[in-house]
């Protein structure tokens, strides 16, 4: 969006005919200032969606259904109810917000077709952005001590989020911050939703990763960023590309980003046969994340005071520290055996998904997201998303000898269960819908897969066998090609689309031809980032609550151009 739209939208929400209650109607005489009740809801408030550059663009949005008294009386009392019981009843405070969503059209983006190239850039073309992307990385890692990630809030929401899903979370969430901010960025949407403010807060865009506002950015480091990136400068310096400073400066990066990784970010949990397992969390304690003070607050605020550990920070920065040569102690720990216990399996285990936001799948066999820690905290409640799954095998297949997994019949069964998830999961055709995906986009899925696949063809033909029977890598690989080629290349993209594109092409084998689209884009693209780095930030993941929250980086879009133009340029030579 150009200056002159930007203003615009805010011209028209400034002047807008205001037509039934505003947002700021129906909360101010709740939540700005009360006694007693959970002070977290109006602290929220306040802060969120009351602070002085929300208001103005939105307190002449009116809701005309809010004109009926009695609904609007529900809503209030709603509101009231949540801030002052101490156990609410949270489906019923979220019945008449989510009666209000029905209406909020909010959809995934739906890229153009677009003109297919006659032919590839030239390999100093590809040279050249592999070597700036490199560059960048190295030197964000050297300006700031680490490399930084962004987070960004959305306020208009995901398109998956509708009144049904809202109440799933309401109920199945643990925290009460996190509950209530939840219900109140619900409730901001449906005004938002009809409001101008909607064209400037969530403007089109190109592709199909959404790029991130500047503005709310929100800087931070993160276990699972450093495993990513030392697989990016791992793939730098095998390209050769690398000047010798560059490659001393990229080692010495790794070196320092494995040991965060295994070391600070660190933490015991107990597993379910009641031992303790070193897992990683993805926010490590103290001053490690590198918030700023103020933002640290908001954290606070927001409902994110407590952060345990997860399923997929521990397998990717396992698999990252493998890559790079670690022998830490830690990661001699068969994963598997602790995975198993928060494995699902139907009707032999306690529900463990129970925030199903994605429940047009079949669950069967997949891994949960989040781990308790030793005070048996489980704020987020749990999910499960098909993404941080393949991580898991990928992770297994690359300590298959060191964890034993094909002598240990239980290890076998807990990986052939995930591929039966996985199988599943890609015959029905789910893998394409962005509502399968709670962290992440379909086509991140299929670059993550072909991750997975590269790790699992690297495995002698016999393991290959015992892993994989049924050739269900095989189905999955047809699969995961036929959407890439014929959706994600045939339409429009952005350079972090093309990336991932390039990711599962190279790594899944296919024809060199069809690596020319995602080519050209990212090479046409190079610049976009204007003083940031080379390329714009945009969503590499996602919270779907309590909104939108998107997490990525121009660090994060240089990271993944440079391990899809590493792959392909791989894939090119040999020919």
């Amino acid at each position: 969006m150009g200056f002159h739209e930007m203003a615009g939208a805010v011209c028209r929400a400034l002047t807008v005919k205001k037509d039934g209650p505003s947002l700021y109607d129906v909360c101010d005489p709740l939540l700005l200032t009360y006694a007693g009740g959970d002070p977290h809801l109006g602290q929220f408030y306040r802060t969120a969606l009351g602070n002085p550059a929300l208001r103005p663009l939105l307190r002449r949005t009116g809701l005309p259904a809010l004109k009926d008294e009695a609904r609007l009386a529900r809503l209030r009392e709603a509101l009231t109810r949540a801030r002052d019981e101490e156990t609410p009843d949270w489906a019923a405070v979220g019945a008449p917000i989510a009666e209000l969503m029905a209406d909020i059209n909010v959809r995934h983006p739906a890229p153009p077709p677009a003109a297919v190239p006659a032919r590839p850039p030239a390999m100093a073309e590809i040279d050249r952005v592999i070597r700036r992307c490199g560059a960048h990385l190295i030197g964000s890692f050297g300006k700031n001590g680490f490399i930084p990630t962004y987070a960004a809030f959305n306020l208009l929401g995901d398109a998956d989020m509708g009144g049904r899903e809202m109440l799933m979370a309401l109920t199945g969430l643990n925290s009460r911050g996190y509950k209530n901010s939840t219900l109140l960025f619900s409730l901001a949407r449906i005004f938002i939703a009809h409001s101008p403010a909607r064209a400037l807060i969530n403007p089109p865009w190109t592709g199909i990763a959404e790029p991130m506002w500047e503005p709310m950015q929100i800087r931070h480091r993160s276990a699972y960023y450093d495993a990513f990136f030392t697989e990016a400068l791992l793939s730098y310096v095998e390209t050769g590309l690398a000047s010798a400073d560059e490659a001393g400066a990229a080692r010495g990066a790794i070196s320092d980003m494995v040991d965060f990784c295994l070391k600070t970010s660190a933490e015991d949990v107990p597993s379910h046969d009641g031992s303790n397992v070193r897992v990683i969390t993805a926010l490590a304690p103290g001053k490690h994340p590198r918030f700023s003070r103020f933002f640290a607050q908001i954290k606070q605020d927001l409902g994110f005071g407590i952060y345990v550990p997860d399923c997929d920070t521990t397998a990717c920065s396992f698999s990252a520290a493998t890559q790079a040569g670690s022998n830490d102690p830690i990661l001699d720990q068969p994963l598997l055996d602790f995975y198993r216990g928060y494995q699902v399996r139907a009707g032999a285990n306690e529900p463990r998904v129970t925030v199903p936001l994605n429940d047009n799948i079949d669950y069967e066999g997949g891994v949960v997201t989040w781990i308790d820690n030793l005070n048996g905290d489980r704020p987020y409640g749990n999910d499960l998303d098909p993404t941080l799954n393949l991580d898991i095998l990928e992770v297994s297949f690359r300590n298959l000898s060191r964890w034993k997994i094909i002598e240990t019949p239980q290890r076998l069964e807990t990986v052939h269960r995930i591929i039966g998830f996985q199988k599943n999961l890609v015959e029905s055709g789910a893998f394409r819908n962005p509502r399968s995906h709670i962290y992440y986009l379909p086509e991140l899925y299929s670059a993550y897969f072909g991750r997975c696949y590269a790790a699992f063809i690297a495995l002698p033909l016999a393991a290959q066998r015992i892993i994989d029977p049924e050739n269900v890598f095989a189905l999955i690989r047809a699969r995961v090609l036929g959407y890439v080629e014929g959706e994600l290349i045939a339409h429009e993209m952005n350079p972090f689309d093309a990336a991932l594109a390039l990711m599962a092409l190279a790594h899944l084998g296919a024809e060199t031809a069809t690596f020319t689209p995602a080519l050209h884009c990212i090479v046409q693209g190079l610049g976009e980032g204007g003083r940031h780095g080379p390329y714009k930030a945009y969503e590499w993941n996602k919270m779907k609550t309590p909104t939108r929250i998107l997490v990525g980086g121009p660090e994060v879009t240089s990271a993944f151009v440079l391990m899809g133009l590493a792959l392909a340029k791989r894939r090119m030579a040999t020919l």
